[in-house]
Order: C-alpha cells, then sequence, then structure tokens
C-alpha cells in the first residue's frame, strides 16, 4: 500500500489487488515504528493518523532483581519526531493509506481479487493471473511487486530460492483484558521453557506466548485449562483475566519462519517485505523493514517507471540498497534467538542484578536497542514527489 502510494504520487500508474473484501483482519503486526511515523508526517497524512486510536509505547522494561529496569528507551531518540512505537489496529493503518492513495489520479485499488499466478512474456514477467467475483483474469504491468508474504505465490512461481535460517520457536498470539491505568510498557515475562510478551492495547494485552517449534499439535492435545496453567504459570497477575481464553481456537499460532531471497527479482518482477525476507517477530520490526522497502523501492524504480525504460539492472539496485539493513536485522534476531532457545531448553536467563546497576549508571545505554528497533540501519525518507506539507 506505500509503495503504491509513493508511486502514484510520481504519477505511476498502479494497480493494487487485495484478496480479501476489505482489512478488517486479525493482524499481529500492528507496531508502527518512528521512522514509519515520520514517514506519515513527510507523506502529509499526520494529522489523520493522529485520529485513529492507538496507543504509545515509549519503553521495554525487563524485571531485573526484584526491579523494573529501562532496558529500551524511545524517549531518546531525539531527531525523531515521534519517539516511540504506535500500536494502531493495521486496518485503520491500511484504510488511512488507501483513501489516500485514492486520491490519485493514477492509483487503483482492486479489493476481492486475488492473484493466481505470473504471466510470462518474451522470458520476463508482464503481468499477473487473478480472480475476482467475476472470474479469472489477467492483469499486464511493466512491472509486478510481489507484496504477499512469506508464502508468496508471485515468488514460488517465479522459482526465486530462500535462504532459511533455522529458528527452534514458534508464537502463539492470544488476548487478555487489561484494565490498567499504567504507563504503557513492554514487559517480557521469561521463565524456564517459556516466555511471554505483552504488548499493552486500548482495553486488552495482545501476548505473544514463545514456546518450541513443533508443540502447538501437544499443546492443544492438552487443551485449553492446561494452557491457561501454563500462562499463569509465567504470568501469575492474569490468573483472572486467562479465563478470557474460552478456547484454544482463542489461540492464534505463528509458525516463525527467518529466510531470505538470494535474488529479489527477475526480469518484471521485484519482492519486497516478508516475501523477500521473512523476519522473526523479535523486535517487532517486520512492518518497519518492508515500509522501509517500499520506500526505496518508490525512490529508484519511480523515474524509470515513467520513462518506460524499466531495467533488470533497476530491479536489482532495490536489493542492493536494502540487503544491509535486511542481513544486520536478521543477525541481530538470530543472536537473540540463542537466549530465547536456551529459555525454551528449560534454563532461567533471569538478567543479573549487575545489569540493573550498570543501566542505573549509564541510561544512554538504552537508546542503543532502541535505535535498532524504532530506526534501524538505514532509514529511508519519502522520495521528494510523494511529499506534501
Amino acid at each position: 500500500m506505500v509503495l503504491g502510494l509513493l508511486l502514484a504520487r510520481a504519477g505511476v500508474e498502479v494497480t493494487l489487488l487485495e484478496k480479501h473484501a476489505d482489512f478488517l483482519r486479525d493482524f499481529r503486526g500492528d507496531t508502527v515504528h518512528p521512522t514509519t511515523l515520520r514517514l506519515l508526517d513527510e507523506l502529509g497524512l499526520w494529522e489523520r493518523f493522529a485520529t485513529l486510536a492507538y496507543s504509545e509505547i515509549h519503553q521495554v522494561t525487563l524485571d531485573v532483581a526484584g526491579r523494573e529496569v529501562t532496558m529500551v528507551d524511545f524517549g531518546r531518540l531525539r531527531r525523531q519526531p515521534h519517539p516511540y512505537i504506535a500500536m494502531v489496529p493495521q486496518w485503520d493503518l491500511l484504510n488511512l493509506l488507501a483513501e489516500a492513495a485514492q486520491t490519485e489520479p493514477t492509483f487503483t485499488l482492486r479489493m476481492q481479487t486475488e492473484v493466481t499466478g505470473l504471466l510470462h512474456e518474451n522470458g520476463r514477467v508482464a503481468g499477473v493471473r487473478y480472480r475476482d467475483p467475476d472470474g479469472p483474469g489477467e492483469l499486464r504491468a511493466d512491472l509486478t511487486v510481489a507484496c504477499d508474504g512469506r508464502w508468496s505465490i508471485a515468488r514460488h512461481e517465479a522459482g526465486l530460492n530462500a535462504r532459511e535460517f533455522p529458528v527452534n520457536f514458534d508464537v502463539w498470539w492470544f488476548r487478555l483484558p487489561n484494565d490498567r491505568d499504567a504507563e504503557p510498557t513492554l514487559l517480557p515475562r521469561l521463565g524456564p521453557g517459556r516466555a511471554a510478551i505483552m504488548i499493552p492495547r486500548q482495553g486488552y494485552f495482545q501476548v505473544a506466548y514463545l514456546g518450541r517449534k513443533g508443540t502447538d499439535a501437544d499443546m492443544r492435545a492438552r487443551g485449553i485449562e492446561a494452557f491457561r496453567r501454563d500462562v499463569v504459570e509465567l504470568i501469575p497477575d492474569a490468573a483472572d483475566s486467562v479465563q478470557a481464553l474460552r478456547t484454544l481456537d482463542d489461540v492464534k499460532h505463528l509458525d516463525v519462519r527467518v529466510n531470505r531471497l538470494r535474488h529479489w527479482s527477475i526480469d518484471g518482477l521485484l519482492c519486497i517485505g516478508d516475501a523477500a525476507h521473512a523476519m522473526s517477530p523479535v523486535g517487532g520490526v517486520g512492518i518497519n523493514l518492508a515500509v522501509q522497502d517500499a520506500v526505496a523501492a518508490a525512490t529508484i524504480l519511480a523515474e524509470p517507471l515513467l520513462q518506460g525504460r524499466l531495467t533488470l539492472r533497476d530491479l536489482a539496485a532495490v536489493q542492493r540498497r536494502r540487503t544491509l539493513p535486511t542481513v544486520v536485522t536478521q543477525t541481530a534476531q538470530r543472536v537473540a534467538h540463542r537466549g530465547l532457545d536456551a529459555i525454551l531448553r528449560g534454563k532461567n536467563l533471569s538478567p543479573p542484578a549487575g545489569l540493573g546497576a550498570l543501566v542505573a549508571r549509564l541510561p544512554w545505554i538504552a537508546a542503543i536497542p532502541a535505535y535498532l528497533v524504532g530506526v534501524g540501519v538505514r532509514p529511508e525518507r519519502a522520495p521528494a514527489f510523494a511529499r506534501r506539507f
């Protein structure tokens, strides 16, 4: 959606295909990072975004020897106009972007239109086959951009191979009621054999419960009562609210993958976001990386698309520009996975007491992970043709 909006503001004819009838689905990637918030500013969309219902995450704390210690402090991102992570329902953000894009005369959004395959012509991708309520059809294009996620149909049909990195955990998502008035903060819960991240939302906690990969079937066979006990053991203050989990249908399983394509493109096709590099949920940075990919792609490709001279070299330039951020972020995630793997093997890796003393003495340390998560490597700025002030 971001890429379509930016290219349309450059005057490029864009058709975006969305297989569902609306955006009202249970997304988990609802984090909007400081660089994306700044992008909304640059696109002239901040006032509309500010009317949405969202919560702000300013800090991430850990329980260190019985006291809460701020390990990540987004407030220290002094150069960001919005130094926090906004937790906003993704359907609201998508609707906002779609409405902005549809004011551009060269943008078309086609809902209930599912891509079923690629069109090939003269050795290149020439568009897509699709199915909509009227039946099958074809749409030809100078460039097809695959933004269809880690199970990308376009990527598969193009024969683009991904390098897979081992991941030993999966995530189960669920909601717990939250009637607290405390300052919203991410509070990881760690225990032998399991971990959880409690993400404060308006009126509820969105909980990411981490366990060993391949155990979903066993967990469901044990039943909802056993799962509730596991949750309370890790999160004692959820003893009452866990009753909100009525059945295991309320618990959604995410098969965590980390991979990236060796080549993001072939002639006529470009993959970005999870279609190019599936990210771990660690740090919640997947949506930010995807948005940054989109901004880079629009910046590089708008002119050659307008001039009708798009080449494979232009597509490769997008990958070159975004490879370093992808590799650095995935490497950091894989390092974090080692600690998680130790916890899930039954070790109790509670932070040492000395860590709290160190952060108290050098509070600026909390800015380092805040920068890596909230800004990242090579943050992108809106191209001049897309800015609205």
